[in-house]
């Protein structure tokens, strides 16, 4: 580790000054500084931004045990920018990295409040700036993708969770703490829907509260995987609360990083038998052997990619914005903003198609 000279403003004068700040810490590991992150956010905003956070921040917790960095007094700007070159390694997009650095930021202020960082630290990581077409660009699964990793797992993974997951969210293109919140009495086998209920009093909230609650019509096929998974392979365990969850693990209701992972497993391309493009062996690979590692793979994408790719794909085939934008529960202005990856040419192919009712 470097000394802490590297905070000081006036290298002259203050590094007497930056030891007695020093003197001040106390030890606080990585983890640690997370449990209280954690629980001053959980104070202020939602389950899923807590939940957020936690999951960006494990790779800053793995980071620092490769480094053998157990004492937060002990992190310096050094070790922030090699963070910031370990977690650009795994080739993430521009907004992902920003989005990591923009949480480790708020994570050091909390640990800098418990005295276990440097005061001066948490100012010292430098997010990059994003254009505004970075801003509203992000990973999406498009459809024809989509397809290909649904054929597969129709094929040789049928009705299991992960099929399951991507069959409801890609359909449906709910969040995935919606998807976290169903239950099996949500699911109307015979009208063919499920409804979206917000239940904070029971640890299932929706993003935007009692406004996100609607039905949502689901498809014979998709009808057919739910009934199968119910009848066949979802454990029958209830949440914490009594309740029967529709997406269970054999331990309750499915936690959100629990879909998440199950989305970054079925995106890596080996998981559905195509060739790795990154010259990985699946069989020695730790990205492939541990889905709990198959985030690491820079092919696979996060839950919401699935849900930009199925909104683009309603948009691409002509349904009215409206529509789109109530079964998904996203405003118009931030569908065209944040969701809607048709190019301007595409746009223009299906206007052309009207020209014959002009």
């Amino acid at each position: 580790m470097s000394d802490n000279n590297h905070y000081t403003d006036d290298p002259s004068s203050s590094t007497t000054q930056n030891q007695a700040r020093q003197s001040m810490l106390q030890p606080l590991s990585p983890r640690e500084a997370l449990e209280i992150h954690l629980s001053k956010l959980s104070e202020e905003y939602t389950e899923s931004t807590v939940s957020s956070h936690k999951s960006r921040l494990q790779f800053f917790i793995e980071f620092c045990d490769e480094q053998d960095i157990h004492d937060l007094n002990d992190l310096t700007g050094r070790d922030i920018l090699q963070f910031r070159t370990w977690r650009s390694g795994h080739g993430i997009a521009k907004p992902t990295l920003k989005s990591a650095l923009d949480t480790l930021r708020v994570y050091l202020k909390n640990a800098a409040r418990a005295d276990g960082v440097h005061p001066k630290l948490p100012a010292q990581i430098d997010p990059p700036t994003l254009s505004s077409d970075e801003i509203s660009r992000d990973d999406t699964v498009d459809a024809e993708h989509a397809e290909e990793i649904l054929d597969y797992l129709r094929t040789y993974e049928y009705a299991s969770f992960e099929h399951v997951c991507t069959e409801l969210i890609f359909h449906t293109a709910i969040r995935r703490g919606a998807a976290h919140a169903i239950d099996i009495e949500d699911y109307h086998e015979k009208e063919q829907y499920i409804d979206l209920v917000h239940r904070p009093e029971t640890d299932t909230q929706l993003k935007n509260d009692g406004d996100g609650e609607r039905p949502v019509a689901l498809s014979d096929l998709v009808c057919k995987v739910l009934n199968d998974w119910i009848a066949e392979n979802r454990p029958d365990v209830k949440d914490d609360h009594g309740r029967r969850p529709l997406l269970t693990t054999t331990h309750g209701r499915a936690h959100v990083n629990t879909i998440q992972t199950a989305t970054y497993a079925v995106t890596r391309p080996c998981a559905i038998g195509q060739e790795c493009p990154h010259n990985k062996n699946p069989e020695s690979c730790d990205w492939a052997i541990n889905k709990n590692k198959a985030h690491h793979c820079p092919s696979t994408v996060a839950t919401h990619a699935l849900r930009r790719g199925a909104l683009t794909h309603w948009l691409t085939e002509d349904w009215p914005i409206e529509q789109v934008s109530d079964r998904a529960d996203v405003s118009p202005k931030v569908l065209k903003k944040h969701y809607d990856q048709r190019t301007k040419l595409g746009k223009m192919e299906q206007r052309r198609d009207r020209l014959s009712d002009i």
